[in-house]
């Protein structure tokens, strides 16, 4: 009879101290609830204690980064289901797209993400879905589609961190990602295209004319620099000429006045030899004949008589 009793509290008291002691791995955190209330604090990596079960129980959440795939979903990097009408929008000038995004995010409040609400999960692919389609009814087709994107996902970001924070629903917003933004059928993203395509062409041929522009406008500035470095040099050669030309006009004067006469014939004198330099001069008698025994024309250079010695040589 002892026997029969003892067995069940030894199962009791076995199961009492197996639900006392749990574990909480490196990439884990956890709660306890008593009574189905969670305890305030969350319990770190190691080996812990609590009291035994149904008093209460550890809860487990991971602390990896989870990814919320918006549009569709992939599993081991294949799309398996694709979710067009949550994808399909409509932007600020009329214009229909398909958008698709990845949102990357953590439990951080693990109290918050169990009794905040039923499904914290649906909440945020609905913020998301909120938050994309702002953004986007916000934003032209042209920015959607090309140079826009990068903006697009910074406002969605802080839009939907903005809504996470007011749900309360014990998550973190860590980063979000346009995977894919769309025109919805063959025959819009082919008339996208050839607009795009031309739009680029326009871009190139303009970025062209402008960097001949500047070269041109580059040369004429360096050829300007050049004309008034040329006209800068004559205008001081012309200033020092003139500053020279008065130094002797003014020695001639203060000579002139010393000895009139002596400095008229000099001046006069000089004046002949700079105009007549090249000329032929003939001296005449007073019948009008040329004098015979002066040399009328300068000496030509004869060449030297040959030595004697040079020419036994020969």
């Amino acid at each position: 009879m002892k026997l029969i009793i003892f067995i069940p509290l030894g199962l009791l008291v076995a199961a009492a101290l197996f639900t006392s002691v749990y574990t909480v791995d490196e990439s884990e955190q956890a709660v306890i609830e008593t009574f189905g209330q969670v305890e305030e604090g969350i319990i770190t990596s190691g080996l812990h204690f609590k009291m035994p079960w149904p008093v209460q129980n550890v809860r487990k959440f991971s602390k990896e980064t989870f990814s919320l795939q918006f549009g569709y979903e992939e599993v081991d990097g294949e799309v398996t289901k694709e979710f067009p009408e949550d994808t399909k929008m409509i932007t600020g000038d009329e214009n229909i797209v398909l958008a698709d995004m990845v949102v990357q995010w953590k439990i951080t409040d693990p109290k918050a993400f169990l009794y905040a609400t039923n499904d914290p999960k649906q909440i945020l692919y609905n913020a998301t879905s909120a938050s994309l389609r702002g953004i986007i009814g916000t934003s032209t087709i042209d920015e959607s589609l090309t140079s826009g994107k990068a903006e697009i996902e910074a406002e969605v970001r802080d839009l939907l961190v903005k809504l996470i924070e007011e749900y309360d629903i014990g998550v973190s917003i860590l980063a979000v990602k346009l995977q894919d933004v769309d025109l919805p059928n063959k025959e819009v993203r082919r008339a996208f295209t050839k607009v795009t395509d031309a739009r680029e062409t326009m871009n190139t041929k303009i970025n062209e004319a402008k960097k001949y522009s500047n070269k041109q406008k580059e040369e004429a500035e360096g050829e300007k620099d050049a004309v008034m470095s040329r006209a800068e040099g004559d205008k001081a050669a012309r200033i020092e000429k003139a500053r020279g030309d008065v130094a002797t006009f003014n020695a001639l004067y203060s000579e002139f006045t010393k000895q009139p006469e002596i400095t008229r014939e000099r001046l006069v004198l000089e004046t002949l030899d700079e105009v007549l330099a090249e000329a032929e001069i003939y001296i005449m008698s007073d019948e009008g004949g040329t004098l015979k025994y002066l040399p009328i024309r300068p000496a030509e250079a004869k060449p030297a008589p040959a030595q004697e010695g040079d020419k036994k040589n020969e």
